[in-house]
């Protein structure tokens, strides 16, 4: 099946960066789209960034200009970018890539189980 794994979760401190990365394996056809999406204590899930087969990037407006999503083709590889981070920014980070595992196959999204970012002094 396919496996979405997220790594470069961590402590920071506010104003700090950090880099995540997420790489997926298994039966993929053809990526869509990948992205990162978080998720607060009480909060609900909302999106950080995505990024589409072709380099087209979408952010939430709280990270524009604090993150830069990218990716490795060759690699399923997506990775996310954020600077200057705030309090406000802590929460698990879970991955998302929309994919076909087959030509015959209809799309779907995958979700990894996430990578905590946590930013406090």
């Amino acid at each position: 099946q396919v496996q979405l794994v997220e790594s470069g979760g961590g402590l920071v401190q506010p104003g700090g960066s950090l880099r995540l990365s997420c790489v997926a394996s298994g039966n993929i056809f053809r990526i869509s789209a990948m992205g990162w999406f978080r998720q607060a204590p009480g909060k609900e899930r909302e999106l950080v960034a995505t990024i589409t087969n072709d380099g087209s990037t979408n952010y939430a407006d709280s990270m524009k200009g604090r993150s830069t999503i990218s990716r490795d083709n060759a690699k399923n590889t997506v990775y996310l970018e954020m600077t200057s981070l705030k309090p406000e920014d802590a929460a698990v980070y879970f991955c998302n890539a929309y994919l076909r595992q087959s030509f015959l196959s209809r799309a779907m999204d995958y979700w990894g189980k996430g990578t905590l970012v946590t930013v406090s002094s």
